[in-house]
């Protein structure tokens, strides 16, 4: 981007900034305070797709059930009277002798 464009998406983020601001009835701070929420709002304008996913590919899988069961001996972060750290299958007993 070279020194004209960027000063064209600054006067477009600028003029963007005051028409949030004004349709917000003008509040104090003024057309500065909405300045990230039009840069915000410009970006998806200007490229929609860009944060999209392609419908073809597959949701990304949490990690398996054993890769927590399997952490170690580690310190947790539970309270006291808490007897499970982890999340346990369904035909399993939640508490061990």
């Amino acid at each position: 981007m070279n020194r004209e464009e960027f000063e064209a998406w600054e006067r477009r983020i600028d003029d963007r900034a005051r028409l949030l601001w004004e349709e917000q009835g003008r509040p104090e701070g003024g057309h500065e305070s909405f300045r990230d929420q039009a840069r915000e709002l410009l970006a998806i304008e200007e490229n929609p797709h860009a944060a999209t996913h392609p419908a073809d590919e597959p949701e990304p899988e949490g990690e398996p059930l054993e890769a927590i069961e399997n952490q170690g001996e580690f310190p947790t972060l539970t309270d006291q009277g808490e007897e499970t750290t982890y999340p346990h299958r369904a035909d399993e007993p939640q508490w061990k002798d």
